[in-house]
């Protein structure tokens, strides 16, 4: 068994070891707001924190997350009310929305650890990638979300 806690809840888990945690998260817990993309760390679009830091889920192995906090899309708010998340909906930052709350969740991250960012600190920082091409949205989306942050 494994334990973990995802937004809040522990969950008691008996499953091999080696399974990727965004399989744990969506077939076994049931969340699907963190997606697959490529399954190799490379776009993105399974970011969570892992203790507050962004993780791509889809190569962390449950196995080596024992006792691990985890937040996922779902547990950021349950009614979009996060300042990221009232970004994102005014600047209208998705386009197909596919890589989004692995991009919403990279931006939380980058926000608690960049309050002010510039342009340079985004496209640094945020190397989630966009297929549908929503960068320049994107980047006034976390520069709206930093302000809000601060009022």
């Amino acid at each position: 068994m494994i334990s973990i806690t995802v937004n809040g809840t522990r969950h008691e888990i008996d499953i091999e070891p080696d399974t990727p945690l965004l399989w744990v998260l969506r077939d076994v817990i049931g969340l699907t707001g963190t997606k697959f993309g490529c399954g190799v760390a490379e776009c993105g679009a399974c970011t969570v924190h892992l203790d507050g830091q962004p993780l791509r889920s889809c190569s962390a192995p449950i196995g080596a997350l024992e006792g691990a906090s985890i937040t996922t899309i779902e547990g950021l708010s349950a009614d979009r009310s996060h300042p990221v998340q009232q970004a994102w909906i005014a600047e209208d930052v998705p386009q197909c929305g596919y890589c989004q709350s692995g991009q919403i969740m990279a931006t939380v991250a980058l926000l608690q650890q960049i309050p002010d960012p510039t342009d340079a600190d985004i496209d640094g920082n945020l190397t989630n990638i966009c297929r549908c091409g929503t960068y320049e949205r994107l980047r006034r989306a976390v520069h709206r979300a930093a302000d809000m942050m601060k009022a």
